[in-house]
Formats: C-alpha cells, sequence, structure tokens
C-alpha cells in the first residue's frame, strides 16, 4: 500500500478534479501491475495497474489508497475493470466520499464474491487527498499558504523591497510546491509588487491545466503584466467584483483571462469563503497561496489555511518592515490560530517548516 500511495502522490498537482490514486496488483509476492490516475484524471489508477498486468491479474491482489469507482462516466467503471481481470482479493484504504461511490464500489466488489479489505494506512490515505475530500464535503480547496520571512517574521522592508530575502534553494521548492499544486493565487497586491509568472519552471512540468489566480476586487492587474501576457500559454482566472464597466471587463477577456465574478457586497472573510467556494466548484482540489499580507490575514482570519509552508532566511528586517501576516484582531491567547509542524529542515542557508493545522 505504501508503494501504492507513492504512486498516488505523482498525480498531485495534474489529476484535479479527481482524487489522486495509485494502485498495484500483486501476484504470487511480486508486483505484475502499477498505476496511478492521469494527468486531467483519465485513465484512472485501475485501469492502468490492469493493462500492465494484463493475463497476469487473474487470481492477484490488488492495493488502492481509494475505492474504486462504480459509475460510467468517461470511462467504464473499475470496479468492472477489476472484476472482469479476476482480481480475487483487494485492499483499499478509504471509502471514496464522491455520492457517485460512497461505498458501492467496495459492495459491488463483495457481490462479486472479491475479498474486501477496508481501511489499511488509512491515516496517510486521507492525507494524500485531504483536498479532494475537502471539495467533496464541504465545497471548497484544501489551501497551503507559502511564505518566504526573515527570522522576525517579515517579508519586506517598509518601501516594499522583497526580492531575495531567502535563497535559491528556497525558490526551487517553490517550484515543486506549484507542480503538486492545482493552481496557485496570490493576491492583486502581490502581482502588482513582483509581476510574478507563478508558473512551476522544473523540467518537464506542464503548466497547461494549473491555473494561476489573482484575487483582485479593483481590476488593477496590468494588461502588460507577466501574468496577462502569458496567458495563452498557461490559464489565469482573476477573481474580481461583477460590477464592474462590461467593457473593462471585456478587456481581460480579449486577452484569454477567465474571469470569476462575485457580488460587490462581499466583504472581509464572506469574500474570501465565497471565492474559495467558486473554486471548489470549478473542480480544484489543492491551492498554493504566495499571496501577501492582506491575503493571509483574510485566509487566517476565515480558517480556510490547511497547511503552512514557512521559509525562514537568518536575516533581521525589523519594526515598520513588512510582516507575513496582517491584523488578525486576536485580543484572547485563545484565538490564535494553531498548527503542528510537521517538518523542520534547513534548505541551503535558510530553514524551512512544514506545519498543519490543528483540527
Amino acid at each position: 500500500m505504501k508503494v501504492a500511495f507513492s504512486l498516488a502522490r505523482r498525480g498531485l498537482g495534474n489529476v484535479w478534479p479527481n482524487p489522486a490514486v495509485g494502485c498495484i496488483i500483486v501476484k504470487n509476492g511480486r508486483i505484475v501491475g502499477r498505476g496511478w490516475t492521469q494527468p486531467g484524471g483519465r485513465p484512472h489508477a485501475e485501469a492502468m495497474a490492469l493493462k500492465q498486468a494484463g493475463k497476469k491479474a487473474a487470481g492477484s491482489t490488488a492495493y488502492v489508497n481509494l475505492e474504486p469507482c462504480n459509475h460510467t462516466g468517461k470511462s467504464p467503471p473499475c470496479t468492472e475493470a477489476l472484476i472482469e481481470a479476476g482480481i480475487k482479493e483487494i485492499y483499499g484504504s478509504l471509502l471514496d466520499p464522491d455520492p457517485r461511490v460512497s461505498g458501492s464500489g467496495f459492495e459491488r466488489l463483495k457481490k462479486a464474491e472479491l475479498q474486501v479489505n477496508i481501511g489499511l494506512l488509512s491515516e496517510t490515505a486521507r492525507e494524500i487527498n485531504e483536498g479532494f475530500f475537502l471539495r467533496i464535503n464541504e465545497g471548497r480547496p484544501f489551501l497551503t499558504f507559502k511564505t518566504a520571512t526573515t527570522i522576525d517574521g517579515k517579508i519586506a522592508t517598509k518601501n516594499g523591497e522583497s526580492n531575495g530575502i531567502t535563497g535559491k534553494e528556497a525558490r526551487s521548492f517553490t517550484h515543486l510546491l506549484r507542480s503538486t499544486h492545482d493552481a496557485t493565487l496570490v493576491g492583486s497586491g502581490t502581482a502588482l509588487a513582483d509581476n510574478p509568472d507563478l508558473t512551476s519552471r522544473l523540467p518537464g512540468v506542464d503548466n497547461k491545466r494549473r491555473p494561476r489566480i489573482i484575487l483582485d476586487r479593483g481590476l488593477r492587474l496590468p494588461l502588460d503584466s507577466r501574468l496577462v501576457m502569458s496567458a495563452k500559454e498557461a490559464p489565469v482566472w482573476l477573481i474580481t467584483r461583477n460590477d464592474h464597466p462590461p467593457s473593462k471587463l471585456q478587456i481581460y477577456k480579449d486577452r484569454c483571462i477567465d474571469l470569476i465574478l462575485m457580488p460587490p457586497g462581499d466583504t472581509g472573510q464572506s469574500d474570501i469563503v465565497s471565492a474559495m467556494q467558486q473554486l471548489g466548484s470549478r473542480g480544484l482540489t489543492r491551492i498554493l497561496v504566495e499571496g501577501g499580507n492582506h491575503v493571509a490575514s483574510s485566509l487566517f482570519a476565515a480558517d480556510l489555511v490547511d497547511q503552512l509552508v514557512w521559509f525562514r532566511a537568518p536575516k533581521i528586517l525589523g519594526n515598520g518592515a513588512l510582516s507575513a501576516i496582517g491584523n488578525l484582531n486576536i485580543d484572547k491567547l485563545s484565538e490564535m490560530p494553531i498548527f503542528e509542524r510537521q517538518l523542520s529542515t534547513n534548505i541551503g542557508k535558510d530553514f524551512l517548516e512544514i506545519l498543519s493545522r490543528s483540527r
């Protein structure tokens, strides 16, 4: 099952709106087939593993980190493929929360007289597809907030200079993070200050399905920005108010920008929550947030940050510099967002911590 997990992780950032699934087929103690869900969500992991196993699948055991699908979509159900291939036993970590499956997949396999075992390493399996579970159950994607600061938590000087706080190793890791998320999101302030590209520039990474999202209620994104100029090569989604003049909105549409229009009355936490619901409705399961001070405070105040990736450089800017997170209006220690440290390590000359929200 751990091998199936490693295969499933290959799909992170590539398979939305589907979950990331890995499948291993074992016969006589040897792996005869392996597969993972392919970019765009098809073919499924089970189909890939069965294809590799061929006739050797008969009488074998399958390991899969999520319940096989039991409905006909763009391809036949994986349950039928497993039955027809002659699989005799299956180990599955979790039920699929999708109402079209939700236990019916395992039940179909039981009726076909396969031995079905549910729950193997379920906690790790849930972590892999937490974004998929959140989208199905709460209608929003999993959010990773990434920031790079000095050791006193500053992201820029009082004049806004921010490039070069952390080193090249941290920047390379950021490209890896982008590649394992469905999309990257920033606020208009970051877009204006940094003029970012927001693609993953690792060898072999395809950005054609990885939206770059900008929260821009005021429609401030410059038409000559890197994001707008590259919208034909990698998608750009711009979240803004729906009361802008149609002619102004059309200018962005003409440049291949996908507009997500929000009511102008939404403010504060309701604004950011509604935006995340909109993104969930489009199928996104995992978003990397690289926003600045204002976006950070909005997300933390709304309790939407699921994972925190924090790079710290051994440098100090002091009072007056821009903090990574804005005012949360916290009056009591009991109101603080609390995270649990999952990883801490040196990365080049900087320090990296990865933390998960404490539930």
